[in-house]
């Protein structure tokens, strides 16, 4: 029995019963099930939260963490890609994580396989949460709904305690904060967190049912909807057969200046864009609406002696990119590993801190980058125009989509998946693609290996280094190169584009080199998916100088185009291909 006032020690301690909190529970329990651990959560479960669009890096650490197939058979619809209008010529346009005209239909509950290990869910957070707090409590994790952290005990940069509303005091060896953006901990330590001006928005949101669903693909896939509007823009996310999330992101100071009621402006939003009209014509508000801050920020630190922040508590991206619970999954796994390297005490705890600071913040400002980008380019904000200057000028944006580029790779392209070419949740051909849509003045951002046929490895002036890869509960020490700023990984993709390198010079020689190492590939699909990523490795490779670009007159020079992806494209482009190609499974359009 616990005594009210009485200490209470454990291993480790963890501040908040959301995404967060739970990952880092369920993950040292996996591991290291003799670890004691403790989640205070202020509130009840189950309990409504904002935050419903997942991206499929999220379903691996729903794989590990072995609640996919629990989650899958909560019934959530697949969340197969986006739907938006946005930019200055106000298209309508995809972005898919699998093309749509090969999704197969099949019945569900399904496995985490083939198709699948490519989409995301589109989830029910009174659901979902309460999901994942539960399977904690499964695994012996301890959790005190209900009760409040009062205060949060310090000595200089370690934590002491957290001292509770009913007098009890928690102790524990390791410190977790996944408190959100009340960020108990870090405000209790003095971190500040840098907020970007005009990042500073408002969210106002409910609850519908009966609303229709704008897109249905095969059995319970779907698209989440964005819409642009003169003052912000609408999301609309299907949560379930009946619920539909939808929400209104505007500037604060549009907010404060328009006179009107969060409700008032919410109203006069849904009864303004057509599509979201249309398809709540015969929906029913749940009520009552709710509202909150939503400004992007980034703590300075997110790790010290024995402390951790995790998800929003470290930092936020606007939600427009839907990043937020890949930033807060992600985020908690490297946490959870990174202490159960602390308890082994096998590699060095300044080494393992720090890598933990370094990736999880570049994570997060890459996605505050892009979301800058996003919206000094959407010239649909007519009323606004005054605040996408202020983005454009605040993160020093006057650019063509080439220079655009350089801005928002900076931090590296190693930082979000380590052996994968992605960053900003976007893989490279993807990004290289929304800058053209986004800006008129260069339709023309092509790849770098394009119209060359010599590839050279380039290691003058680069040292050998380390980078931590998680798996399997540890963090294993890769091997990579490193030259300034930027680190080349020996694993992964990279590792089977040095390999073909060191082969080979040639392009064409190259290209018949990865597609030989990418035979062992289940489907014909996925080997031309790893061949794209092995591609994009090249093009991280060459923009960071680790591969010199040359030419042959006698042989062909290589020309990639990235306008042939499945992934981003006009919607009048997707629906050609579906009439050109024919779809595998069953597509309805409601709008």
């Amino acid at each position: 029995m616990i005594q009210n006032g009485q200490a209470n020690s454990y291993d480790v301690a963890i501040v908040g019963g959301g995404p967060s909190g739970t990952t880092v529970a369920i993950l040292l329990k996996k591991y290291n099930p003799d670890l004691s651990i403790v989640i205070i959560e202020k509130e009840k479960f189950p309990r409504d939260h904002v935050g419903e669009s997942q991206l499929p890096s999220i379903m691996p650490i729903l794989q590990e963490m072995g609640v996919w197939d629990d989650v899958e058979a909560a019934g959530f619809p697949i969340k197969i890609g986006l739907s938006l209008t946005w930019g200055k010529d106000a298209d309508q346009w995809d972005f898919d994580f699998y093309p749509v005209e090969k999704w197969q239909d099949e019945p569900r509950p399904a496995k985490y396989e083939g198709q699948r290990t490519h989409t995301a869910f589109q989830v029910d957070r009174a659901i979902y949460d309460e999901l994942l707090l539960n399977k904690a409590k499964a695994m012996g994790v301890e959790v005190r709904e209900e009760t409040r952290v009062e205060q949060i005990m310090i000595t200089d940069d370690r934590v002491d305690g957290f001292k509770l509303h009913t007098g009890d005091v928690i102790t524990a060896k390791h410190y977790v904060d996944g408190s959100g953006t009340v960020g108990l901990m870090r405000r209790a330590l003095g971190i500040e967190s840098v907020a970007p001006k005009a990042l500073r928005n408002i969210a106002i949101w409910d609850y519908w049912q009966n609303a229709e669903w704008a897109v249905e693909i095969g059995v319970g896939a779907t698209r989440v909807q964005v819409r642009s509007l003169p003052y912000g823009w609408i999301w609309f996310i299907p949560l379930g057969p009946t619920r539909t999330s939808i929400g209104l992101i505007c500037p604060s100071e549009y907010y404060k200046n328009s006179g009107m009621t969060p409700e008032e402006l919410y109203l006069k939003a849904i009864s303004e864009q057509e599509t979201v009209q249309k398809l709540t014509a015969n929906a029913v508000q749940e009520g009552p609406i709710q509202s909150c801050k939503d400004w992007s920020h980034l703590a300075d630190k997110i790790v010290g002696e024995n402390w951790f922040l995790c998800g929003e508590a470290a930092g936020f991206a606007d939600p427009i990119l839907a990043a937020g619970m890949s930033l807060a999954h992600g985020s908690a796994r490297e946490a959870a590993y990174t202490i159960l390297e602390l308890e082994r005490g096998e590699i060095d705890p300044d080494w393992l801190r720090l890598r933990y600071d370094d990736r999880n913040r570049n994570n997060i400002a890459q996605h505050i980058r892009f979301a800058q980008y996003w919206y000094s380019a959407n010239g649909c904000f007519t009323d606004l125009r005054e605040h996408c200057q202020e983005i454009a000028k605040e993160a020093g944006l006057s650019l063509t989509p080439n220079q655009a580029w350089r801005w928002l790779s900076q931090g590296g392209f190693t930082t979000e998946s380590l052996g994968l070419p992605t960053f900003g949740s976007f893989d490279i051909a993807s990004a290289k693609q929304l800058l053209e849509l986004f800006d008129d003045r260069n339709r023309e951002c092509e790849l770098l290996c394009n119209g060359h046929n010599v590839f050279k490895l380039n290691l003058h002036g680069a040292e050998k280094d380390h980078m931590g890869l998680m798996r399997d509960g540890r963090v294993e020490r890769i091997e990579c190169w490193k030259k300034g700023a930027n680190r080349l990984p020996n694993f992964g993709i990279y590792k089977i584009v040095l390999e073909v390198l060191n082969a080979t010079s040639d392009g064409d020689e190259m290209i018949k080199l990865l597609r030989q190492a990418l035979r062992s590939h289940s489907s014909e699909f996925e080997q031309e998916f790893a061949l794209v990523r092995c591609v994009q490795a090249l093009e991280v490779m060459i923009q960071e100088g680790w591969v010199i670009r040359g030419k042959n007159k006698k042989r062909p020079m290589l020309n990639i185009s990235i306008k042939d992806s499945k992934f981003v494209r006009k919607t009048a482009d997707t629906q050609r291909a579906i009439e050109e190609h024919g779809a595998a499974g069953t597509i309805k359009v409601n709008t």
